[in-house]
């Protein structure tokens, strides 16, 4: 893992297209400003696991449809 410090109004440039802006510091939170294309999903890691987890349950329930669709048929 790379650590960088950075203050307020300064960025971290990823690649050509992504950059990532302190915007600003109160207390213990750090306002972030991301710019990047519009292809790339920014997501916060609790939101980003849970859309993991959904899609996990519903590929499941497909197998699990498919299954029971295909007894059926025998």
């Amino acid at each position: 893992m790379l650590v960088l410090t950075r203050k307020s109004n300064e960025a971290i440039q990823i690649g050509e297209n992504n950059k990532i802006k302190v915007i600003g510091i109160e207390g213990d939170q750090v306002k972030l400003g991301i710019s990047a294309p519009k292809s790339v999903e920014i997501h916060r890691k609790e939101i980003y696991l849970e859309i993991k987890e959904q899609n996990n349950e519903a590929a499941n329930v497909s197998v699990d449809l498919f299954s029971m669709i295909k007894e059926r048929e025998k």
